[in-house]
């Protein structure tokens, strides 16, 4: 028989120094108690089973409750429910339970708000609760963004794992050897020689490549007819400074945003002596439900220097990707059996193409990305009519969608998460354009925002999975994919659960629909190794 449910909020005191506890019935806070935040777990209520411990911001309490030895198994995060409700639900929306608290005092005079007291707690947890009244979904996302906040500060803890001297290896091969100095002499030598190269062919002496400005007025002086300097413009035209701008400036990207500087700036030694990659995440960053990460970009680490994220001695990654993730979402959300099937068992985009569907694989990858995110133009308006004779279903939900946007109407998630009130447009040819423009937001908001949630969920199941093993733990998240560091031995086993994760989320979010989210696993010394 199964525990009864009950609800314990906790709040910190004196900048974390104490945390208060008290159990939280009917929008009250009773028995309300004190302890030193390291002593925190002797308070019975925590551990008893089906406890769901409630707090008002995850990056505040978390790490003293996971300092302190407290299992977090089911809990309430009401800031990010609250986010949730005021657009799901209409529920009031107030600053105190919009704002994000610190974990830590960030010097004397810090400004950081304070903690809500656990009274507060009690109120908000019980207007939440009302708000939320019968919605199975909208419980569901509650428990699952709750969870990805625990999830969260989890991974900002362990840190990813970081070589400095293979990144800095891989840098020197891509880039040439370090710069010393600023200005011209900061850049690397083969992005020098690419930028002589590209003053050469433009007669342009000074020309700074960094200067988009400079580098429009040379190309126009040089006879080419171009908008701008994006590499897809300067593909259409033949001339000797095309091939080596669009190389440096591929390579002025990774130099600027995974370069030197920036390993610098993020990889560290811990607590433990480990060097790590130190990464904010940030739950529910993207409107859709999406993660975003703040300071690091690690959303964003180039495959050129994935080999510099490596397991320590005696480990291994297991990297697991969910394959055509959001396609998938569109499917389950349409219950296009038919759709769903082309997937089962095998790559999505190839499984049209043996259907008929469509003559290529990168047909059909480009016909479902117009589906999902509006494409109307080349290659994708050709396709697109043939996914719409085949899969009448799916395509039904994103144009709906669409067609909902347009009329300044609201969408939601398949557990209930509700876009945005659109802004006004005016009733003429300007705000058409902005008509349809909203109107490809709210298209790929109900499936991005519904492949969010799936990603929560499996989250939450590999947490679980990987709980028992010693020395196993989730160390990256990428929208759809994971990274988790675990014991050699232990490697393929690990590699297992992730796949058992993915398919146990699948069941949770769309029930008996029959639906695969396949996961390819690698278990590689470094994530370099890992195949695309």
């Amino acid at each position: 028989m199964a525990a009864a449910s009950f609800d314990v909020g906790v709040a910190s005191l004196d900048r974390g120094a104490r945390i208060a506890v008290a159990t939280l019935v009917d929008g009250r806070a009773t028995d309300a108690s004190v302890h030193a935040s390291a002593h925190v777990a002797a308070d019975p209520r925590l551990t008893r089973p089906g406890v769901r411990i409630v707090w008002q911001d995850a990056k505040a309490v978390v790490p003293l409750l996971l300092d302190a030895g407290v299992g977090l198994d089911r809990v309430r995060d009401l800031r990010l429910v609250h986010r949730i409700l005021v657009e799901a639900r209409g529920l009031a929306a107030e600053e105190r339970w919009a704002r994000s608290l610190r974990g830590e005092a960030e010097g004397l005079f810090s400004l950081a708000p304070e903690a809500e007291p656990v009274e507060a707690l009690a109120e908000q947890l019980a207007a939440q609760e009302a708000a939320i009244a019968a919605d199975a979904g909208l419980r569901m996302l509650a428990a699952a963004e709750s969870m990805g906040a625990v999830i969260a500060v989890e991974l900002s803890r362990q840190g990813l794992p970081f070589d400095r001297a293979a990144h800095d290896a891989l840098l020197t091969e891509a880039l040439g050897e370090r710069p010393v100095g600023v200005g011209a002499a900061a850049r690397p030598r083969r992005m020098e020689a690419l930028a002589a190269e590209v003053r050469d062919a433009l007669a342009a002496p000074a020309l700074n490549p960094d200067s988009p400005q400079e580098v429009l007025k040379a190309l126009r002086r040089a006879g080419l007819d171009v908008a701008s300097t994006a590499r897809w413009e300067l593909r259409e035209h033949e001339h000797p400074a095309v091939a080596p701008l669009i190389e440096y400036k591929h390579l002025a990207r990774l130099h600027t945003a995974n370069g030197w500087a920036w390993a610098q700036r993020w990889a560290r030694t811990d607590a433990q002596g480990r060097m790590r990659l130190a990464i904010e995440y940030v739950p529910g960053g993207v409107v859709t439900g999406r993660w975003a990460t703040e300071g690091s970009g690690a959303m964003q680490i180039a495959r050129q220097i994935r080999g510099a994220v490596a397991a320590e001695p005696g480990m291994r990654l297991v990297v697991a990707d969910a394959a055509q993730l959001e396609p998938r979402a569109l499917a389950a959300i349409a219950r296009d059996e038919a759709l769903a099937d082309a997937g089962r068992g095998t790559d999505l985009y190839q499984g049209l193409v043996d259907r008929g569907v469509v003559d290529t694989r990168q047909h059909a990858k480009i016909g479902m990305l117009g589906a999902l995110y509006g494409g109307t133009t080349g290659e994708s308006a050709l396709v697109l009519p043939r996914l719409a004779l085949a899969y009448p279903r799916a395509l039904a939900v994103v144009e709906g969608a669409a067609r909902a946007g347009e009329r300044r109407e609201r969408v939601r998630t398949w557990l209930g998460r509700t876009s945005p009130v659109p802004p006004r447009w005016r009733d003429d040819e300007r705000g058409g354009r902005q008509a349809r423009a909203w109107g490809r937001f709210t298209r790929n908001f109900v499936v991005q925002g519904t492949a969010a949630e799936w990603a929560l969920a499996w989250m939450a199941g590999v947490r679980r999975a990987i709980r028992d093993v010693d020395g196993a733990a989730l160390v990256c998240f990428l929208h759809d994919e994971v990274i988790v560091q675990a014991p050699e031995g232990s490697a393929d086993a690990v590699a297992e659960a992730v796949r058992s994760a993915a398919a146990e989320a699948g069941r949770l979010l769309f029930g008996r629909f029959p639906i695969d989210f396949p996961v390819q696993t690698a278990v590689v010394g470094d994530w370099g190794q890992a195949k695309d």
